[in-house]
């Protein structure tokens, strides 16, 4: 069986196609290269189905597409969808150090937040969606050289360090993007 994953990035893609190998023996992800729609959607489950509706539509085959971001409480839910480009760029050192100034005095008991991804999986004549929420909160300054984005402001539930800290392999096994990963493999898998 071959999936088509619509994302540009090479890590997710190997990712991906690691955590569903191991739960759908045979499965191959395979990178889609089109044509990138305009992501317009209002929520992280529109911007998926924008990209792997793209991804089916362009290749023929079954396609799936994540769209991620983390969540902060008090600022109801932002960055949410514009977590990529919350400070008016892609730079992740810039868009963590607004969120970090935005939240400077606010107390650590009140900096709830999550990381959320959502992923849809398109086919011949069926749609699904997969999230996972990874909870935690976000530190008071960025620590860690590991992952990217948010990764070194967020400070998982359970943890002392923020997930920029964590090994890889950890991280890999807790992340948002893991447990929405999980839900869709054992969908694929029955």
């Amino acid at each position: 069986m071959e999936l088509v994953f619509a994302t540009g990035n090479k890590n997710k893609a190997k990712e991906a196609q690691e955590i569903l190998l191991g739960k759908v023996p045979g499965l191959t992800v395979l990178s889609y290269s089109g044509p990138e729609p305009v992501e317009d959607g209002v929520s992280f489950l529109e911007n998926a189905l924008i990209k792997a509706r793209a991804a089916h539509a362009a290749t023929g085959k079954p396609a799936f597409a994540d769209d991620s971001g983390i969540a902060v409480g008090i600022l109801g839910g932002s960055p949410g969808i514009f977590s990529a480009i919350w400070s008016g760029t892609r730079e992740d050192k810039t868009n963590c150090n607004l969120l970090l100034a935005q939240l400077k005095d606010i107390h650590p008991e009140h900096r709830a937040a999550a990381f959320i991804c959502t992923i849809a999986l398109v086919s011949r004549g069926s749609e699904m969606s997969f999230t996972g929420v990874w909870s935690g909160s976000v530190a008071p300054e960025a620590i860690g050289e590991n992952g990217h984005g948010y990764d070194p402001v967020f400070i998982p539930e359970g943890f002392q360090l923020t997930s920029a800290q964590l090994e890889p392999e950890v991280k890999n096994t807790l992340s948002h993007r893991f447990l929405a990963l999980t839900q869709m493999a054992d969908y694929l898998a029955r």
